[in-house]
C-alpha cells in the first residue's frame, strides 16, 4: 500500500485543526488532458515551456508529475513530498499553484505559500543555484505578499527577497520565460501600490523594465497565457486606460490558447472570465 502524505500536515495549527481545512478543492474542468508518466517525454518541453527545465528522467517522479499536469495538484504535492529532496520541487510547484488558482479560503491558501517559501528557502541554502526552487521561493512570496498588506510585506523585507530571487534566476537560466514575467508583475505591483518614485528608490524598480521583461517573457514563450494576462495587467496599472485595446488584446490572444495541461487551462479559464467582466 502507498503511503499516503497530506501536503497539509506542515500547514500551521490554526490553520489545520477542522477537518475541511485538510481538504484540497478539486479541478472544476472535465476536459482538462489525462497524463500517464509514460505520456510526459515526448510533452515536456511543451509543459514547462516557460521555466526551461531539464528533460524528465523516467523513474518514480514522472508519476507524480503526471499527476501534476493532469490537475491531481494535491496527490502531486504530497508525492512530491514523499520522494524528499528529489521530489521537492514537484511538491513546491503543484502546491503554489494549487494555492494560487483553487483555494478559496485565504488563511489557507496564505499558509500554503508560506509552506512552499520556506521549503524551497532550504532548498535554496543547499543548493544556491537550484533555479527551480528559486522561482517558486519567489513566486510563493510574491502570491503571499500580494494576501497581506503593503505595510506587513515591506516590514517583513518580502519584496527584497522576490525582486533578488527573481533576478537570481534569470542570471542563472536567461531562458526562463516564466521568472521574467514575475518580475516584470513585481516591478508593477510595486509602482501600482507605492508609486514609481518610491518604488524606485525602495526597490529600484521602473515601468520600462516591467514593459521590457514582458515582452522578453513573451518573446521565450509565445504560447503563455500567464505571461499575456499579467501583461495586460501591467498595461493598465502602468498607463491606464489608454493601454485598454492592446490589454484587451492579449486576454483575448490568452482565452484561444489550446491549453496543454491542467494549469492552462486554469489560466484560459481566467483570460476567458476577464474577457467577459
Amino acid at each position: 500500500m502507498t503511503q499516503h502524505l497530506d501536503p497539509l500536515t506542515l500547514l500551521p495549527l490554526e490553520a489545520a485543526t477542522t477537518t475541511s481545512a485538510r481538504q484540497w478543492t478539486r479541478l472544476p474542468y472535465d476536459d482538462v488532458p489525462r497524463f500517464a508518466a509514460s505520456d510526459l517525454a515526448p510533452l515536456w518541453s511543451r509543459l514547462h515551456a516557460g521555466q526551461g527545465l531539464p528533460p524528465l528522467v523516467q523513474g518514480p517522479l514522472a508519476e507524480g508529475w503526471a499527476m501534476y499536469h493532469s490537475g491531481d495538484f494535491e496527490a502531486a504535492a504530497a508525492f512530491g513530498l514523499l520522494q524528499g529532496q528529489a521530489g521537492m520541487s514537484l511538491a513546491n510547484q503543484a502546491t503554489a499553484v494549487y494555492a494560487n488558482y483553487l483555494e478559496p479560503r485565504e488563511a489557507v491558501r496564505l499558509a500554503l505559500l508560506k509552506q512552499v517559501s520556506e521549503r524551497a528557502a532550504a532548498q535554496v541554502a543547499a543548493e544556491p543555484d537550484n533555479f527551480h526552487a528559486l522561482y517558486w521561493q519567489a513566486y510563493s512570496l510574491g502570491r503571499y505578499s500580494q494576501g497581506i498588506s503593503v505595510a506587513r510585506a515591506m516590514a517583513q523585507g518580502l519584496g527584497v527577497k522576490v525582486k533578488g530571487a527573481l533576478e537570481r534566476v534569470i542570471q542563472l537560466r536567461p531562458q526562463h520565460a516564466d521568472a521574467h514575467a514575475a518580475l516584470g508583475v513585481f516591478h508593477a505591483g510595486v509602482i501600482d501600490k507605492i508609486g514609481p518614485l518610491v518604488g524606485r528608490m525602495t526597490y529600484g524598480v521602473r515601468a520600462d523594465t516591467a514593459l521590457k521583461l514582458f515582452d522578453r517573457a513573451l518573446q521565450l514563450h509565445p504560447r503563455s497565457p500567464t505571461a499575456m494576462m499579467e501583461y495586460a495587467r501591467a498595461l493598465l496599472m502602468l498607463q491606464g486606460e489608454s493601454r485598454m485595446a492592446e490589454a484587451t488584446r492579449l486576454y483575448e490572444r490568452a482565452a484561444r490558447i489550446e491549453p496543454c495541461d491542467a494549469r492552462e487551462r486554469l489560466d484560459v479559464e481566467l483570460a476567458r472570465a476577464g474577457l467577459s467582466d
